[in-house]
């Protein structure tokens, strides 16, 4: 993990970023990557949420589980986003701040666990839906899809900025 210094860094320059984002950026130049990036819920759902990633301990939540509670802005986000479709959802998942962080500075394996568990625990929580049906879901095909285009259509958006 980062030092507290390098966090404290990134979180300003992400910070900086979404200021200049809100102070009139076109998105016109993102809505060519897909239409559903027109959305705002969409496109960059998290750039008003004030996420301090200088207090994030990954370590921690390694050792000791992660208290759902602190994830409810991705939740509600990512329930916002499936209303319009799995696509969205998936979207509005892979652009979460804390994961982004999570999947930059640890190994592939700790970012997947990290990234199943809030999987996970979203379906409980909105789909009432225990381990093994929340990871049925995430094997599905259509989960599958949805992640792998959303994964293609952020890295397209992102190479554009």
């Amino acid at each position: 993990m980062a030092s507290a210094d390098k966090q404290k860094k990134r979180a300003q320059r992400a910070k900086t970023k979404a200021r200049q984002n809100r102070m009139g950026k076109p998105k016109a130049q993102a809505n060519v990557v897909h239409p559903i990036l027109a959305n705002p819920l969409i496109n960059e759902p998290f750039d008003d949420v004030e996420i301090d990633l200088s207090t994030f301990d990954f370590k921690d939540i390694e050792e000791n589980g992660f208290d759902p509670a602190h994830f409810d802005d991705l939740f509600q986000a990512m329930k916002a986003g499936e209303g319009i479709s799995l696509l969205a959802l998936c979207l509005v998942f892979l652009q979460y701040p804390v994961l982004e962080l999570v999947v930059a500075e640890e190994s592939e394996d700790a970012a997947t666990d990290f990234m199943m568990g809030l999987l996970i625990v979203y379906r409980g929580i909105f789909h009432d839906e225990d381990e093994d049906a929340a990871i049925t879901w995430i094997g599905s095909d259509a989960f599958q899809s949805a992640y792998n285009e959303a994964s293609l259509i952020l890295q397209k958006k992102n190479a554009r900025a």
